[in-house]
């Protein structure tokens, strides 16, 4: 076998629908579509390790909580482990009312059979019969002609028919598949879906269940949504069919694939959460509800503790999911973009000043805290980060709220610290380099021993006691406000001289632990800025900390 030098020579481009017209294009989803859970089937045929009986059972109630209705069980034929599992859950009395199970089978007597028998007893259930139809099955797998194949869904249908008529204390409901719709002749799919519906006779208040898998995703989603709409335009009797999509995610676009086949006309989506499958997966269940719930559109499922479904699927799974999966992964809302950082932290204090609760972020989609996560996990601060994810932090963390210039000035630290660790930092390791730079007080030139203020006139004298350079001294300085009297004292104990160009202050806590924080920006003879920053119970003092501390940083 030799290599093309061109090896796209060997592939074609998949055909155009027949649609005259799309409707689809225009449409808006304004309502969730009904959900099936494959999970406990389709997710567990391609993990490594399947789940047991504990772990599907963990699973499972976890689906239920979620809000699942319809949840495909497992696949009864394929052996004992499944079909004892779904025997128990179903005589356990596990599932709730409003809960639908559901179990996959081939279009085979025997296994249909078998199907059933798994399922009796359970108050209402959906059995799903396929075989697949499109001409690469239809000629490299059965060696079968058209006429073969559409009897081998009709077999199948009759098969459902009779097994419901053998257990009728189930109210049994019929899922067919034309498999591999997404490869196959549109026109043929239809007439098998039209065989079977002419055997089960479905109604417009009991519907058949069609199903229409993209098995292997082989065309871009646009292509996938004409297919549906083309199906739904074309089927005999459509309103006593609910159309059903599996998306499989070959070409990464599963999502898109089913949200499109959603405008076109389907009512129903397969798929597992966070996108587990053969191959490239199932389409993401958690990706397509949240998505619809950014856009104002309950979804009718419940992810509001996204790390407890989290944990519960990695659990059952043995499967990380990504750190950057959306809406679910561990770095989804962590900026380390300085710029971002900064945006973020922005709409955050924009939100803060909003008289309604219409969410509306730079780079957040979707409000973290409607998942269970916490604002603090937003920013996170590496060597590329900005002033804006350093303020954001201690803002946080410590209630600081730094003024902007002092931001910047602070930040510079913090990077030469990233690039001297070269690893991300944590709120720790922030605060530790703010207290270091500001705060602390160990090896400082400067240092607050106690102080006391008079009036003299329209002057103010401040007395201290402060050591200085290790040696304790008494000094004092008159100015026209507090502050200035401490930088005249300083300036006349050996100290800088400097001006105040800014200050600020604010409160940090409640009630009785209330903390003042101050911030003063001044300026040597130099013109070099310095910064300072003084906490304390009494704002009086923190301000004269804050002198103490940008006198240090000269």
């Amino acid at each position: 076998m030799t290599m093309l030098r061109d090896p796209s020579a060997k592939y074609s481009p998949f055909p155009q629908v027949p649609l005259a017209t799309r409707e689809w294009p225009a449409r808006v989803t304004t309502a969730a579509p009904i959900w099936l859970s494959t999970d406990l089937r389709d997710g567990n045929q391609s993990l490594i390790d399947p789940m047991d009986a504990e772990k599907k059972t963990r699973f499972f109630d976890l689906l239920v909580r979620i809000g699942f209705k319809e949840i495909e069980v497992g696949f009864p034929a394929s052996g004992a482990t499944d079909f004892d599992y779904i025997q128990n859950l179903v005589r356990s009395g596990r599932i709730p009312e409003g809960v639908t199970p559901q179990v996959l089978t081939q279009s085979r007597a025997d296994l249909i059979r078998t199907s059933f028998d798994s399922l009796e007893g359970a108050k209402t259930a959906i059995v799903h019969v396929y075989n697949a139809v499109s001409p690469a099955w239809r000629k490299i797998v059965f060696g079968m002609e058209m006429d073969e194949i559409k009897g081998i869904a009709i077999e199948g249908a009759k098969q459902l028919r009779d097994n419901a008529a053998r257990l009728p204390g189930t109210d049994w409901r019929f899922e067919y598949s034309p498999e591999t719709f997404s490869t196959a002749e549109l026109d043929f799919s239809i007439a098998c879906c039209e065989a079977v519906m002419d055997i089960l006779q479905p109604t417009a208040d009991k519907p058949i269940i069609l199903n229409l898998p993209a098995t292997v995703e082989a065309a871009t989603p646009n292509i996938y949504a004409d297919q549906i709409e083309y199906f739904c335009k074309n089927l005999p009797n459509r309103d006593r069919a609910i159309i059903s999509l599996h998306t499989h995610n070959d070409r990464g676009t599963g999502v898109a694939a089913a949200e499109l086949g959603l405008l076109a006309g389907a009512d129903r989506i397969e798929g597992c959460l966070f996108g587990n499958g053969e191959r490239t997966g199932n389409t993401c269940l958690v990706t397509i509800a949240l998505n619809m719930y950014t856009q104002g559109v309950d979804p009718a499922l419940d992810f509001s503790n996204i790390d407890e479904v989290i944990q519960t699927v990695e659990y059952c799974n043995n499967l990380p999911v990504h750190p950057r999966h959306p809406y679910g992964g561990e770095l989804v809302y962590t900026a380390f973009s300085g710029s971002h950082q900064d945006a973020i932290k922005k709409g955050f204090a924009a939100r803060d000043r909003q008289n309604d609760e219409r969410w509306e972020v730079p780079y957040l989609p979707i409000d973290p805290a409607d998942l269970g996560r916490s604002y603090e996990a937003v920013i996170r601060v590496n060597s590329q980060s900005g002033k804006g994810g350093v303020a954001w932090v201690l803002e946080q963390d410590k209630g600081l709220k730094l003024p902007k210039k002092m931001q910047a000035s602070f930040s510079h630290v913090v990077q030469a610290l990233a690039d001297q660790t070269s690893r991300e930092l944590g709120a720790e390791d922030i605060w530790h380099a703010f207290e270091g730079q500001y705060l602390a007080t160990s090896g400082k030139r400067f240092q607050l021993v106690d102080w006391s203020e008079t009036h003299s006139g329209a002057d103010r004298i401040f007395a201290g006691k402060l050591t200085i350079d290790g040696t304790p001294r008494s000094v004092s300085g008159r100015g026209n406000g507090l502050m200035s009297s401490v930088i005249a004292a300083l300036s006349e104990s050996g100290g800088p001289v400097m001006d105040i160009v800014d200050y600020s202050e604010h409160a940090i806590g409640q009630g009785s632990n209330v903390q003042a924080a101050a911030y003063v920006e001044c300026r040597t003879a130099d013109g070099k800025s310095l910064f300072g920053c003084g906490l304390d119970t009494d704002v009086a003092t923190a301000s004269v900390r804050a002198i103490l501390s940008a006198a240090n940083a000269a």
